[in-house]
């Protein structure tokens, strides 16, 4: 008897969180009437961005690196400086 009530409480437990599951999911809820199908939007290609030209360097402080240098990631400096 008591296997049995274990089996029906177990077996409902899995069947509310089946049936929680199935509900969550979009399709499951327009096919049961619970939410109006969105229509179907056509997207337009997006128009393929302009690029600004690219600033012109100006001058770079004394004793920095410079952009793609590999001294900006193995420099001694950046790893023991404080400063911001």
């Amino acid at each position: 008897m008591l296997n049995f009530l274990l089996g029906a409480v177990a077996g409902a437990l899995m069947a509310s969180v089946a049936t929680v599951a199935a509900l969550r999911n979009p399709d499951v809820q327009v096919r049961m009437g619970l939410v109006r199908p969105e229509p179907v939007a056509i997207q337009a290609r997006r128009p393929d961005p302009v690029c600004p030209p690219a600033p012109a360097r100006t001058h770079v402080q004394a004793g920095s690196p410079q952009v793609g240098q590999p001294d900006m990631l193995f420099a001694r400096r950046r790893f023991w400086s404080v400063a911001p």
